[in-house]
């Protein structure tokens, strides 16, 4: 049971990883764009917080994985290539 709801927790890491890529490339497509420097200070305190956050999710991912589990380095690295991290 428990290492079918530790594989569970990583897909859903995985998951969010995924989500937070896909709306860093919309906000890094958008920074610089507008006329206004407000609007623009806005894109960019957004896209440094979907930044952070991929961090934050990494580390956990990371604190999940065991630390001599092959299967689970391999698992791992495919994800992040897949997202090209």
């Amino acid at each position: 049971m428990p290492d079918d709801y530790d594989h569970g927790r990583r897909d859903g890491l995985r998951l969010a990883l995924s989500v937070l890529a896909a709306e860093e490339a919309k906000w890094t497509a958008l920074l610089g764009q507008s006329r206004s420097w407000r609007t623009n200070a806005t894109r960019e305190v957004r896209h440094k917080t979907i930044q952070v956050a991929q961090k934050r999710v990494q580390t956990i991912l990371n604190r999940l994985t065991t630390k001599d589990g092959t299967a689970a380095a391999a698992e791992l690295t495919a994800a992040l290539d897949k997202l090209g991290l």
